[in-house]
């Protein structure tokens, strides 16, 4: 089973349509997110490591460029939506963030799953400016192919005698670094969770009324 997964993704990263395949994955991938773009170029720098094809410089080339034109595709689709969503608190609350942070989203996000596309989207509703998702979006894009692209590679060049081993590296490594991701930012809103007197106490017991409350 093993030998024929590698056979057919030595044939597909061997193919000189890998490049066009790369592409078309990060666009779908920006607003269908099952679809699986990452691991699509963590392989492709496996094999660029470990067989020398496809070339690590065009891969991150096709990846970011695709991942920049499903985003865009994704913010029209939000911006076009926009009008539709009745919660005008949550928009004015959307809006306030981006002003203050959004480049620091739209890179961020590219790195949590599921944050692409809800970043995206969201920058579309609150019509946050085209040239200003365009510039942060342009190094979010950039930074995620070349990161994946180079977990791949590092994977491929261990194990350039058994790229299914350099894969299972480059995947362990990416799906390590999302868990560190995660378990930062749920001590981070933990942390930020004010602590006020309606809040259970540290047992994780219902605060008691007291003749205040009543």
């Amino acid at each position: 089973m093993t030998d024929a997964i590698m056979t057919f993704l030595h044939d597909v990263m061997t193919s000189p349509w890998v490049y066009a395949a790369l592409l078309a994955i990060s666009v779908i991938d920006a607003f269908f997110p099952v679809v699986p773009s990452e691991t699509a170029v963590i392989t492709a720098g496996v094999f660029a490591a470990a067989e020398g094809t496809p070339h690590l410089g065009l891969v991150i080339a096709a990846a970011a460029t695709g991942a920049f034109i499903g985003d865009n595709i994704s913010y029209q689709i939000g911006r076009a939506g926009g009008a539709r969503i009745r919660h005008r608190t949550a928009i004015r609350w959307a809006h306030a963030a981006f002003e203050e942070r959004g480049g620091l989203l739209l890179v961020v996000a590219r790195y949590i799953p599921g944050g692409r596309t809800a970043v995206t989207l969201t920058t579309g509703v609150v019509r946050y400016p085209l040239h200003r998702f365009a510039f942060f979006d342009g190094i979010a894009v950039i930074s995620w192919a070349a990161y994946s692209a180079l977990i791949g590679y590092i994977g491929g060049a261990a194990f350039e005698d058994n790229p299914f081993k350099g894969l299972l590296l480059g995947l362990g490594i990416a799906l390590t670094v999302t868990a560190i991701v995660e378990i930062v930012r749920y001590v981070s809103r933990r942390r930020s969770q004010p602590a006020g007197p309606d809040r259970d106490d540290p047992a994780g017991h219902p605060r008691e009324l007291t003749n205040s409350d009543s």
